[in-house]
């Protein structure tokens, strides 16, 4: 099965809907109350449940278009989301160490897909 382009983008929005819903937890749960009515008002948990039900279904939509051995590595660039978006909307700190991480797993994620991709180039030309 070939991969197709398009289900690479959306893993990677899917990457970042779920980052996004990552944050939105974290606002909720500064602002939670250990009490049953408090969580079920608590817009910004129920915000990031409704945000990562569509990254699922995104999600597999993404898989029934191409191969797990290529989609689901792009998983990882959710930490560089996390890193980043926490960085200019909740003001952490990045660190050397967390850039290096974030150097390391884009290359990771990139390495893996260019590796087989360039298999899918090398199975189409033979065919042809």
């Amino acid at each position: 099965m070939e991969t197709k382009t398009w289900a690479i983008f959306l893993m990677l929005f899917v990457t970042f809907l779920t980052s996004i819903a990552q944050l939105f937890y974290k606002i909720g749960a500064m602002r939670l109350e250990f009490n049953f009515l408090s969580i079920i008002t608590n817009y910004f948990l129920i915000a990031g449940i409704a945000i990562y039900a569509v990254g699922a279904v995104l999600f597999v939509i993404g898989l029934k278009h191409g191969e797990v051995s290529v989609l689901y590595p792009i998983i990882a660039t959710s930490y560089i989301w996390v890193n980043l978006l926490s960085k200019y909307l909740l003001d952490e700190n990045l660190n050397i160490y967390k850039w290096l991480g974030i150097i390391f797993i884009f290359a990771g994620v990139s390495l893996i897909g260019f590796k087989s991709r360039k298999k899918d180039i090398i199975k189409y030309t033979e065919a042809v």
